[in-house]
């Protein structure tokens, strides 16, 4: 009985991010999976050949290199199958392609990754597909916004830049009653502190270049799917022929077994910050869900179980013709955080958000949004950084 109870036990974040993938006694007991690097394999005769009857066919649809690490993805997100793609945008294009067609409507939120807005404006369009951009609170509503031909809604929680949360319940449950699928590019809380799918998400999108990687070294995106979505996003990856290299993939392997260490201090220093920024001067807001004052707290503090390592403030500037000004002071008076795009790396990063492409979630009046990535830097030394670039605002 004690032998059952071990094996059946639901084990910690660690424990899995540890041990998920791979069994190292299939492969001479090396703890880490092979990198195999393919493209062609090849058959024992040709029967097999004609029916594909083995498990590997071709580099394009996998390796075990490849296997491992969607495994352990699909056993994070509880999924039926995960792709692989080279890139976290990827990671959102494949998907989309695989569900939309000409004379399709596709919902996308508002405060989404500007990459995704900058596809579905143009690539998409040219394909014939229309896309609304609505209200990241609309909650219940977007039943309001969902028409015949609409095929997709498209989640962010929280949103870029601006991080309002989406109440993801009420969204599924409005799309699912008129039999529309919904993605959610879940990058920021990782499956460790949102999984996406047990809230009735179909399309659960990661950067995995974020937090997964976690060195600031490799790009690659996953996408999992639920029992209803498996079958068209595998054959979308297959049909575009997307596919991410062995290397990479070997990489983020590697890196997600550090992952819940990693976030969890990104996670306590963030929050560490964004409190003590609440009080300085020259800070108007903290974009931050995780703390008490942020309006969407209560929406955060019911379905997600941690908060990453990104957020914002909002500079005190009442003059928007002294923004851009204030921000590049603010930047440019920075030691410790990189001025770069990205995230989820072990350094602190600090870039001014632009937000011109909004159309209904309008950027914070109160002056220009500075989003900050935490990295693994002892908080001290990143708030007297901070202490700095706010000094530096004061004069301009």
């Amino acid at each position: 009985m004690a032998d059952t109870a071990k094996t059946t036990e639901k084990k910690g974040a660690n424990t899995r991010l540890a041990h998920a993938g791979y069994e190292p006694r299939g492969f001479h007991g090396f703890v880490n999976p092979p990198v195999v690097h393919a493209s062609t394999v090849l058959y024992p005769d040709a029967r097999t050949m004609e029916a594909r009857d083995q498990k590997y066919t071709y580099g394009l649809r996998g390796t075990p290199t490849t296997e491992a690490l969607a495994s352990a993805i699909d056993e994070l997100e509880g999924s039926a199958g995960t792709i692989i793609v080279p890139s976290g945008l990827a990671a959102i294009t494949v998907p989309f392609l695989g569900v939309l067609s000409a004379g399709d409507h596709v919902l996308v939120v508002d405060s989404v990754y500007s990459p995704t807005r900058n596809f579905c404006d143009t690539m998409l369009k040219r394909m014939g597909v229309e896309t609304t951009y609505y209200d990241p609170r609309i909650g219940s509503s977007i039943a309001e916004l969902i028409r015949d031909n609409t095929k997709l809604v498209h989640t962010e929680a929280p949103g870029s830049n601006t991080f309002e949360m989406q109440d993801i319940p009420a969204i599924v449950d409005a799309a699912h009653a008129r039999g529309v699928l919904v993605s959610m590019d879940n990058t920021w809380a990782t499956p460790l502190y949102f999984r996406a799918l047990d809230f009735g998400v179909d399309l659960s999108i990661d950067a995995a270049t974020k937090y997964p990687s976690g060195a600031s070294d490799v790009l690659l995106g996953t996408v999992s799917a639920n029992e209803a979505a498996w079958a068209d996003l595998r054959q979308s990856q297959l049909t575009l022929g997307v596919c991410a290299g062995p290397d990479d993939c070997y990489l983020v392997m590697r890196g997600l077994r550090s992952m819940g260490v990693r976030l969890e201090r990104h996670r306590l220093s963030a929050l560490d910050l964004a409190e003590r920024l609440e009080k300085a001067e020259g800070v108007a807001r903290v974009l931050h869900p995780g703390l008490a004052s942020h309006p969407d707290h209560a929406i955060f503090k019911r379905d997600f179980s941690g908060s990453s390592g990104i957020f914002s403030i909002v500079l005190d500037a009442p003059d928007p013709e002294t923004h851009r000004a204030k921000a590049h002071a603010f930047l440019d008076a920075l030691e410790i955080f990189g001025l770069g795009y990205s995230w989820g790396g072990f350094e602190s990063l600090a870039v001014h958000a632009s937000l011109d492409d909004r159309t209904v979630a309008k950027p914070p009046e109160e002056g220009p949004v500075m989003r900050l990535q935490i990295g693994l830097e002892d908080p001290d030394d990143l708030m007297r950084d901070l202490d700095r670039a706010l000094e530096a605002t004061a004069s301009v």
